[in-house]
Parts: structure tokens; C-alpha cells; sequence
């Protein structure tokens, strides 16, 4: 973060997400592509908190292995009694100098909005800090009460009467204070309201009581979007693909539909390529200059080259592909497979872990897997190869440059094609093939005329 504010977090994740009707604890519900528990988390750490606290309930031990790899750490709340004992169980206690707390389940955050926030925050000289915005439908959101325009409570929708229902500036659920603030006030949080619960909002009237300055910083209304139900979920999955959609539209990716395409975060894509409705690019892909990606593609932690075609209805997974490759329509690469460039991989065609030389083609209905292909490699309809064994083994094909494997083959693991080896269609090929060799395997055609009593004698002549 530039100017930097050392800082520490505290992020609120116990909650049970009963609205959710899901088995999943609620912040491990995925928006677009991540749970939500770790896009704030990831956010948090990126703007360089000295800490991060995470305070969990329901399901602990599924959140801790999200959070933990990220450099966060656990603290359980033991018994749900409210926001200020969820607080409470992060021991901020032991924590000293500014400290932000902020929800598990509002996933549109960035680490943009904290670094203005906390600027803000220092800025204002304040001993602690809400965050609030505007919403035209406030809802359950606590209310934001000034009096003489600055900032006097919260009040608890549960709790506010009619005329403060109708005030529009509520709480994000966002606060930022000193830890000195905390130390001193968090104690004295009673549950003297209609939920028996400890409100952490109370920590403003206390505050102000103990004669603090106390602040209001605006921000935009999308950190205040939290996610109680499957509506809001995918609603915020939408958010985040839009988000997407216009980084790589300013960028000079070509969406056709943007609102009908789903990009995640980490993507990659150049300018000049052309994305069609339906498509989906998960994980750490990466997509070159001048592609085109045609409707109801999924791509998921790839390498796509330059000027590659990936035609309808084609699934790639871990896999990359040379520059100017054609894949699909409805080809499948599985992981490990490795394209060269100038590659054709046609319809109904499917590789796993395989490499695939420059200009090599298996244009229709072929399978290979655990194989290596050299360069300018023809591989027929319906051959394969065969490289799970009895001994539940597999093994792998090798083939050289220049090869050519007829129509209905079938190469037998672990087996051998020298350079320029061809194999005529219909062959079980089960030991190695020379350099420039022609290996045949074909039964025999035998033909019995008048076979069929269904065909009169006069419907089949012999030729001349």
C-alpha cells in the first residue's frame, strides 16, 4: 500500500448462513470462482495487513483450510451471542495500532476500498471510524443517525422505529479504530436489547461517551453488499464477472456479450481476441492475442497461444496449446496435454497427457493418451491408443515426425512409431513400427453372395 498505514484486521466468518439452505458454511459459498471468505481475506492481505484475525464458528475446520495458506489466522467464537462477542474472540487485546473489521460474507471489497479507507481513516484523526454509504432499500441495514450532520449512532433495523427506518444511510459493517479503542470499550458492550445480544455498533456511543472522536467515512455501495441467500450469491458472482468484463473490454478484448460470458480474477486475456456468449475461464489461464473462443467453451487453468480457433463446445483443463492451433468444435484436452503450434485437434477428439508436435492433426473421433507425438502427425477417425493394461498400468505410445495412423487403429502400449512410420486403417498395432515402415493388420475379406434371405439372387451381381 503507498503511504503505507501499518494496520491489522479482524474479519467476522462465524456465522451459521441459515437463508443459504446449503450444508456450506456460509463464507465458503463461492463467488465467481472463489469462496467469499477467501476473496476478502486474499484482498485484506494484498493492501498488507500486519495481522489478519479470522473469527469463525460453523464449519472452522473447512474455513481454517481456506484462510490459513493465505497468511490469516483462526480464532473460534465458542457460542454465538452477537457481533461484539464475535469481536471479543479475536482477543484484540493483544493487538495494537489501527485495527479494520469488516464481514466474512460482503465479497466485493477490493484492497483499493481498504487502502482509501484506512487513508481516510488517518486522515480524519479520528479515535474510530464507520464505514457507511446510500442505499435506496436499506432493508435490515443499521441506520446511520447524525445529529448536526456528523455522526451520533447506529441503530439496529430490528430495533429502530418508523422514522428511522426511513433514513437511508446505513452501516456497511466496516469500522476502523485504534486498538487502544477497542481495549477500552469492547468490555462495556451490554446486551440490553431486544435479541439479548452484544451489538458491536454500541461501540460508537461508548466511545463518543468517553469522549472520542468519533467519524463517518462514505464508501461505495458495493462494500456494503452482503450475502445472506443464494439470490444475493449469485448476484454477487454477477458483480464480479461484470468487474471482469470491463478491465478486459478496456483492455481491447472483444466481448460479444458481456454479460453472458464468465471470466474469474485471475485470467489473463490480450488484446484482439474474441470471446462469444457462454464461455467460461477459470483459474490461471492464460490467453493470447488474436484468439477467437467460440460460445460454450470451459477453459480452466490453461495456455492458450496467439491466434488460436477454440470452436464450440471445447473443455480444457491444465493443458496448453501452440500458436495458431485449431481445437473443437466439442474437442476435450485433459491435464498434462501440451499442443505445438499449427495443431488441429477436431470434434470429438480427446488427449490426456499428451504432447502434440507443430502441424500434427487428429481431426475427428481419435482418442490419445499418455502419449508423445512428433511434428506433422496424422492421426485417423476412431484410432486410439490403448495405454491402460491388465496389470492396471498405464503406458505410454510414442510416436515420431511425419507419421500417419489410418482410420480404426488401435496402438497397444507401450509401443513404438518411427519417423515417418505409417499404419493402415483397422490395424491392432502391439510392437514397434521401423522408421518408414507400413505395418497392415487387417482380417481378411471374405464375401458370400445370396447370404441374405431377405435379398433376392438378381439384387447382387459380380462386377463385368
Amino acid at each position: 500500500m503507498s503511504d503505507s498505514l501499518e494496520f491489522s484486521a479482524i474479519i467476522l466468518a462465524a456465522g451459521k448462513g441459515t437463508r443459504m439452505k446449503s450444508p456450506l458454511p456460509k463464507v465458503l459459498h463461492p463467488v465467481a470462482g472463489h469462496p467469499m471468505i477467501y476473496r476478502i481475506v486474499s484482498e485484506i492481505i494484498e493492501c498488507g495487513a500486519r495481522e489478519t484475525r479470522v473469527v469463525v464458528g460453523v464449519g472452522a475446520d473447512l474455513v481454517e483450510r481456506v484462510i490459513e495458506p493465505l497468511g490469516a489466522v483462526s480464532f473460534v467464537q465458542k457460542k454465538p451471542q452477537g457481533t461484539a462477542d464475535a469481536v471479543a474472540s479475536a482477543e484484540p487485546q493483544t493487538m495494537e495500532g489501527p485495527v479494520i473489521i469488516l464481514n466474512g460474507d460482503h465479497p466485493l471489497i477490493t484492497d483499493k476500498d481498504i487502502e482509501r479507507l484506512l487513508k481516510e481513516f488517518k486522515k480524519s484523526e479520528a479515535d474510530l471510524a464507520v464505514v457507511t454509504c446510500d442505499l435506496e432499500t436499506p432493508g435490515s441495514y443499521g441506520r446511520i443517525v447524525r445529529q448536526h450532520g456528523k455522526l451520533y449512532g447506529i441503530v439496529e433495523a430490528k430495533d429502530a422505529g418508523v422514522e428511522t427506518l426511513k433514513i437511508k444511510e446505513v452501516n456497511t459493517g466496516i469500522y476502523i479504530m485504534d486498538a487502544e479503542v477497542l481495549k477500552t470499550y469492547l468490555p462495556k458492550i451490554k446486551n440490553e436489547n431486544q435479541q439479548h445480544e452484544y451489538y458491536f455498533t454500541d461501540i460508537v456511543a461508548l466511545c463518543k461517551e468517553g469522549g472520542g472522536m468519533v467519524s463517518a467515512i462514505k464508501g461505495g455501495s458495493h462494500v456494503a453488499e452482503g450475502v445472506n441467500d443464494q439470490q444475493q450469491l449469485a448476484k454477487a458472482s454477477g458483480s464480479i464477472f461484470k468487474r471482469k468484463a470491463d478491465e478486459l473490454m478496456a483492455e481491447g478484448v472483444i466481448l460479444v456479450d458481456p454479460s453472458n460470458t464468465y471470466i474469474e480474477d485471475d485470467v489473463s486475456v490480450a488484446s484482439g481476441t474474441v470471446i462469444y456468449p457462454g464461455v467460461y475461464i477459470k483459474g490461471k489461464t492464460k490467453v493470447g492475442s488474436h484468439c477467437v473462443i467460440e460460445p460454450h467453451c470451459f477453459i480452466e487453468k490453461a495456455e492458450i497461444g496467439s491466434s488460436v480457433i477454440l470452436k464450440a463446445g471445447s473443455y480444457i483443463v491444465e493443458s496448453t496449446v501452440g500458436d495458431q492451433s485449431v481445437i473443437g468444435p466439442y474437442a476435450h484436452l485433459r491435464p498434462q496435454t501440451v499442443l505445438g503450434k499449427e495443431c488441429k485437434v477436431g470434434n470429438f477428439v480427446e488427449l490426456k497427457k499428451t504432447t502434440f508436435g507443430n502441424g500434427s492433426k487428429a481431426s475427428h473421433l481419435a482418442y490419445l493418451g499418455d502419449a508423445e507425438v512428433g511434428d506433422n502427425v496424422n492421426f485417423g477417425c476412431g484410432a486410439i491408443t490403448v495405454n491402460y493394461a491388465l496389470d492396471h498400468k498405464k503406458y505410454k505410445t510414442l510416436i515420431g515426425n511425419d507419421c500417419f495412423v489410418g482410420s480404426d487403429c488401435q496402438l497397444i502400449a507401450p509401443v513404438r512409431l518411427g519417423d515417418g512410420a505409417m499404419v493402415g486403417a483397422g490395424t491392432a498395432v502391439s510392437k514397434d513400427i521401423p522408421a518408414g515402415a507400413l505395418a497392415v493388420g487387417r482380417a481378411k475379406t471374405v464375401i458370400k453372395e445370396n447370404y441374405s434371405p431377405k435379398a433376392p439372387a438378381s439384387s447382387i451381381k459380380p462386377e463385368g
